[in-house]
């Protein structure tokens, strides 16, 4: 696909969790698994502006007229709870904000002032999250191309969810106030694949500082992104950084189809969307569908609603979209047009609510079976966005999906959702705090790329990941005192990799126990072979090298006894060996290798059976030359 044709335009806002305390009280900035704290309920709701308005999104969410269930953990206090007011803000938190922002060759705000931003979806106990602006007009270099950064804010984080129930939504309060830093890129990313890099590069520079969290959920993306012709739409929270470009690929395909079928409607002359509701639960008197007949049965109703000139548009199109709006009056799904008859609604059915709602061949309709007002507050939400569907694409906020999709959310949030916080005071930002950050700026990137290839002689693509991954730091650290730097890369990006991929938490094992683990390999006391098995079970168990090693019965090998393995193995292996001499070296090395994995390094493995086979070729063919003098 040509995306530059199509216009895309992609932006990011990345929020970075920060190494230190929460940002408003000294509670530890930690997740905390297990329950048992306090709980207790809240209702949000908008409020104005310090100009008057109030915030679309604020009203959206406000229309769900949920409850908010807040758990407490032992690392949450009052402040966390809105029931008291904050603390001086973080100063650590403001320093690595602005030691970020230096990074990225930003100009600091001469005094922080923190803002309330409404924000009432129940992720903050008080209907806002605190954000300052730090630093304007910065910049990033990545790949030859100069990227954008206008602002750089410190801001708090948001409560965590864990579930949802009809009206009721649960958070746990550990992560609400942890300290994040926000970094806004503009539009000047212009494929999917550019923005995954991007993403990948800022990565790079905030784990430069060793100042912020590692792990699940600490790095999170704001993906703004449009087409030519189509809006500006914000894919919120995106945490897995290999699906973003999949986000935008997606994302990209959407807004074409909504821009298609605005074209489609305009062909057939739709120019508006009528609101006429009519009650059709007398079709349904004798029917099949288990849905209709379970509203039917809590005293519910079936509403029809019709969309002339839409026959065709709705399925896999605008059904999705539509049916999310309608989730907003708290209905669990609909029935359209085209897709029916199906779900125990037989066309019979489908006929009589066409003839009762008066459609067309060229128009569809929608069916919600519901409660009376809940089914037509969920036609008035989808009479908008119908109307939208005539113009192209609307913007909005979308929550990512785990397949690279998107959902609807709210609408865009806009400036009417921020008033000045009076409870913390501004922050005068001294040219001597910004000299003494300046002077203890860490090492680029970039830089620290090339000096690792230079000192420990691994391949750049290699340093390039460490550096990426920020796991350089940890890799030169052991390869200063065991050696073996391609090695340890290796453990580090691939082992680890397969390792997280198996839900371990790799990241969790302490230094000192991979130093142990290093130190015995390099004393003999097992194989590089053993290393994966090794540290899957440090990971799961949480033990010391010497433990797993002990557990796993893993231990080195004199050479006399891999010997006596490679004659064991060469003794069973005559007819191979007989019929393709040296060509059976690989199929031997394998069945050694089953024999001694962990014990003995593939290396020395090798070398042995290597010789051990020429040795026994050899004293096969003066067998031969023998036979045939004897014979003479």
């Amino acid at each position: 696909m040509d995306y530059r044709a199509l216009g895309l335009k992609v932006g990011l806002e990345i929020h970075q969790q920060l190494a230190t305390h929460k940002l408003f009280c000294e509670d530890a900035s930690a997740l905390v698994d297990a329950p048992g704290g306090l709980r207790f309920r809240r209702r949000l709701r908008p409020t104005q502006s310090e100009l008057g308005e109030v915030d679309a999104a604020a009203i959206e969410e406000a229309k769900r007229r949920l409850t908010f269930v807040y758990e407490t953990t032992p690392n949450v206090c009052l402040v966390e709870a809105d029931e008291e007011p904050p603390h001086p803000p973080n100063p650590e938190a403001l320093d690595i904000t602005l030691e970020i922002a230096l990074l990225l060759d930003a100009k600091p705000v001469s005094e922080v002032d923190f803002m309330r931003k409404i924000v009432i979806d129940g992720s903050n106990t008080s209907g806002f999250q605190r954000s300052a602006l730090v630093a304007l007009d910065g910049h990033l270099e990545t790949n030859g191309k100069r990227i954008g950064v206008p602002t750089i804010l410190l801001e708090e984080d948001a409560a965590r969810k864990l579930g949802e129930a009809e009206g009721e939504v649960v958070y746990r309060l550990d992560r609400l106030g942890i300290p994040l830093v926000e970094i806004a890129t503009t539009p000047d990313i212009k494929t999917p694949e550019e923005a995954r890099e991007v993403a990948l590069t800022f990565g790079s520079l905030l784990r430069a500082t060793r100042k912020v969290l590692r792990g699940i959920g600490t790095i999170r993306e704001d993906l703004n992104v449009s087409i030519e012709g189509g809006a500006r739409i914000e894919i919120k929270g995106v945490q897995e950084l290999r699906l973003i470009a999949t986000f935008v690929e997606k994302e990209v395909e959407r807004q074409r189809m909504l821009l298609e079928v605005a074209a489609e409607l305009k062909r057939r002359g739709v120019r508006s969307v009528p609101a006429a509701v009519k009650d059709v639960t007398a079709v349904f008197r004798e029917t099949q569908s288990k849905v209709v007949a379970s509203a039917s049965a809590r005293g519910g109703a079936v509403l029809g609603w019709s969309l002339p000139g839409f026959a065709g548009l709705l399925k896999g199109r605008l059904g999705p979209e539509l049916a999310a709006h309608a989730r907003i009056a708290g209905v669990a799904g609909i029935f359209h047009s085209d897709e029916l008859p199906a779900y125990g609604i037989i066309a019979p059915e489908v006929d009589a609510v066409r003839k009762a709602l008066g459609t067309g061949p060229q128009d569809a309709f929608i069916l919600v079976a519901e409660r009376r007002t809940k089914a037509q507050a969920a036609i008035e939400e989808m009479i908008p966005r119908a109307q939208a569907a005539i113009q192209g694409v609307p913007p909005e906020t979308r929550e990512p999906r785990p397949d690279g999709t998107s959902a609807y959310s709210r609408p865009l949030p806009g400036k009417a959702r921020m008033y000045p916080e009076t409870d913390v005071p501004p922050i005068r930002v001294t040219r001597e705090r910004l000299e003494r950050i300046r002077e203890h700026l860490p090492e680029r990137p970039d830089v620290a790329v090339s000096r690792i290839v230079r000192e420990y002689a691994i391949h750049e693509q290699l340093a390039r990941q460490l550096v990426q991954e920020g796991t350089d730091e940890l890799f030169e650290l052991i390869a200063r005192e065991f050696g073996e730097p391609r090695l340890v890369a290796t453990v580090l990006l691939y082992n680890f990799g397969e390792l997280r991929r198996e839900s371990l938490d790799v990241d969790g094992i302490p230094v000192d126990h991979l130093r142990e683990l290093f130190s015995l390999l390099k004393a003999g006391r097992f194989a590089k072979e053993a290393l994966p098995d090794l540290l899957r079970a440090m990971a799961r168990r949480g033990i010391r090298a010497t433990e797993a090693i002990a557990s796993l019965g893993v231990k080195g090998i004199a050479r006399t006894e891999l010997e006596a393995i490679v004659d064991a193995v060469l003794d069973e292996s005559k007819d191979a060996i007989e019929a393709r001499g040296e060509a059976a070296e690989k199929a031997l090395m394998g069945k050694v290798m089953e024999r001694v994995r962990g014990r003995a390094d593939g290396k020395l493995v090798s070398e042995v059976l290597h010789e051990r086979l020429a040795a026994r070729l050899r004293g096969r063919k003066k067998e031969k030359n023998k036979e045939k003098k004897g014979k003479r």
